[in-house]
């Protein structure tokens, strides 16, 4: 067996008449190229949707976040149907829904925020206020 790829490795191609690639193993390399170069492109698009939906979800998680803040250090409003909104980025929009708990008089009030892009509901956050 050693005598076999030792002999493999002392034969010299030109003397065989091969001069170079065919054009198959041309387009088959060109192929396998090809197909390497396209699945960098997906990974990388699909890499950069993640990143886009990543940065939005977190935009809406701290417009909630920073709303509800607002709402708990605004002075309570017995008889509030709503709170004032915080200043959103563009194309995002809040509204802010108050209610009162039942059987707590006006002490306990149920604050629900929805936050939205576009017109479409992206998240709802819910609360509540106490009159202290």
């Amino acid at each position: 067996m050693k005598k076999f790829f030792s002999g493999l490795l002392k034969k010299n191609p030109w003397r065989y008449g091969e001069k170079g690639m065919t054009m198959l193993e041309g387009l088959i390399s060109i192929g396998i190229l090809g197909g390497v170069l396209m699945t960098m492109i997906f990974a990388m698009s699909g890499g950069a949707l993640s990143v886009r939906e990543n940065g939005q979800e977190l935009t809406v998680q701290n417009l909630a976040r920073n709303q509800m803040e607002y709402i708990k250090n605004y002075p309570y409003s017995a008889n509030a149907t709503t709170y004032p909104k915080i200043p959103v980025p563009s194309g995002y929009s809040i509204s802010v829904g108050v209610k009162a708990v039942p059987g707590q008089g006006n002490t306990i009030q149920k604050v629900t925020a929805n936050i939205s892009r576009d017109s479409v509901l992206l998240m709802t956050i819910s609360d509540y206020k106490v009159n202290r």
